[in-house]
């Protein structure tokens, strides 16, 4: 397990989208380099783009994060 933060994870787009570094699991779903997701768009029920500034607790299996766990309280 790995604590990393979410700009080691996902970039933040000029326009304001994000997009993985490299492929990222949460909850089963996988998606990798090049997929931008915006706030309000949720995966495995999760608005990512609202835990922007918080560290994640990873896993890394097979090149992939997966997320396992987000730090700190909003």
């Amino acid at each position: 397990m790995a604590r990393l933060t979410f700009n080691s994870i996902f970039i933040t787009n000029s326009d304001g989208s994000f997009e993985p570094r490299q492929r990222v699991r949460i909850g089963g779903v996988t998606i990798g380099p090049g997929a931008r997701f915006g706030s309000g768009v949720t995966f495995a029920g999760l608005d990512l783009s609202q835990y922007q500034g918080r560290d994640f607790e990873v896993q890394i299996d097979n090149d992939i994060f997966v997320i396992t766990g987000i730090y700190g309280q909003r």
